[in-house]
């Protein structure tokens, strides 16, 4: 079956850093576009970074551009995120999204917490 699996949050200090995994599994992994979506206490769920199924292009929210880096590895099936210079506003549950065409699948999260 389909599973997305992210890991390597945790809790860091302000200006630390993080990198996140997410390991795909039971699907074309090459085929689909990845993401990192993002949800804060009382939020809405926002787009974080996406890379396409290459790897050639990457987009990025305003509020990260500059410190989070989003990569791939189509051999080992997994996307990455490494994020930099974190900030108290990054704290939330980071998830993994695959997407093409009109299939979209989801991880269950994993908790990023940026202490001040």
């Amino acid at each position: 079956q389909v599973q997305l699996v992210e890991s390597g949050g945790g809790l860091v200090q302000s200006g630390g850093s993080l990198r996140l995994s997410c390991a795909a599994s039971g699907f074309t992994f090459s085929k689909y576009a990845m993401s990192w979506y993002r949800q804060a206490p009382g939020k809405d769920r926002e787009l974080v970074a996406t890379i396409s199924t290459t790897g050639r292009r990457t987009n990025y929210a305003d509020s990260v551009k500059g410190r989070f880096t989003i990569s791939r590895d189509n051999a080992k099936n997994t996307v990455y995120l490494q994020m930099n210079s974190l900030k108290p506003e990054d704290t939330a549950v980071y998830y993994c999204n695959a997407a093409w065409s009109l299939t979209s699948y989801w991880g269950q999260g994993t908790q990023v917490t940026v202490s001040s």
